[in-house]
């Protein structure tokens, strides 16, 4: 009689696991020689991009080392330039006014990037028309070239309506607008993975909005916004094209203040002695690019252990 009962509950259960699983992986599982060969062609390819680039990457780091090498000393930091003595000239005016413009980049970024996404991601109604417009600007200003941005700043920032005049604070607030897409994107991203039982039990708890935001959402989405100014804060201290446009000039022997006319760049800097034919010029635009690679390295440490003590928190 035993013989004749059904199969434990458990059991119908396993088979039942167990004949889903193998029909699924029929269909799926099964793949035609040509599928195979074109996913290994296929992973094939992202190896040979990513060797490609990581091979010209490491060519152009070595080829600064031993080219830029015999320059490196303090006299690079600290003194001028010189194009009557090349032997003893420096990158110092060029390292202040990009630390300027780098400053006043953050400056501008963190709280206008953040401050949007949270809007968009928190406040705003995306059946209404000024804000998908807004959204649709955001994705498109995110693949504008940087020397379309240089234009703007020419003719809306050092000139007419703000006429700071060519100034480092007229590079900061392009090179800003230029890069401010990359950290709003970014800072949205990090807000909305941030699961909504962390708001709701937040509003349960009494809290109004605006506390579930400053006190829960921003510091659970702190590890992927800066991640975005990372990425935005690297573009920018890179950029020479925009900062030409609107007055960065490639000679300047003097320090320069942030609202002082007459500044420069590293990267312009790097340009102008890179173009110049004698050999002592293009060993000093070599040691100019380790410099920069420095500062960004130091930039970018800072930031990343600033990222991971906040994922530590949380």
């Amino acid at each position: 009689m035993a013989t004749d009962e059904k199969p434990p509950r458990t059991a119908r259960t396993r088979l039942a696991v167990a004949g889903a699983r193998s029909s699924t992986e029929s269909v799926f599982g099964a793949r035609g020689r040509g599928d195979r060969l074109g996913n290994r062609f296929f992973l094939a390819f992202l190896l040979l991009g990513m060797a490609m680039a990581i091979t010209g990457l490491a060519a152009m780091i070595i080829w600064a080392i031993i080219e830029g090498s015999p320059r490196l000393s303090m006299d690079l930091i600290t003194n001028g330039p010189s194009t009557l003595a090349p032997e003893t000239a420096g990158y110092r005016p060029a390292i202040l006014g990009s630390i300027y413009v780098i400053g006043g980049v953050i400056a501008l970024i963190v709280p206008l990037g953040v401050g949007a996404a949270v809007y968009l991601e928190e406040f705003a109604d995306k059946t209404r028309w000024w804000n998908r417009l807004i959204e649709l600007n955001i994705q498109n200003l995110a693949g504008v070239p940087s020397i379309v941005f240089g234009i703007l700043g020419l003719a809306f920032i050092v000139r007419s309506p703000l006429s700071l005049g060519a100034v480092p604070a007229a590079g900061a607030v392009t090179i800003a607008l230029l890069v401010l897409p990359t950290v709003i994107i970014a800072a949205r991203e990090a807000i909305r993975a941030v699961p909504p039982s962390i708001r709701e039990g937040s509003l349960a708890l009494g809290a109004t909005q605006w506390q579930t935001i400053y006190r829960q959402v921003l510091p659970a989405a702190m590890s992927g916004i800066l991640t975005g100014v990372i990425l935005a804060v690297a573009r920018a201290i890179g950029e020479a094209a925009p900062l030409l446009l609107v007055g960065a000039v490639t000679f300047v022997t003097s320090d320069p203040s942030f609202f002082g006319p007459g500044f420069t760049t590293l990267p312009t800097q790097i340009f102008d002695w890179a173009r110049r034919p004698q050999e002592e010029f293009q060993v000093l635009a070599a040691a100019g690019v380790l410099i920069m690679l420095a500062l960004v390295l130091v930039m970018n440490s800072f930031a990343v252990w600033l990222r991971n003590r906040f994922e530590q928190k949380w």
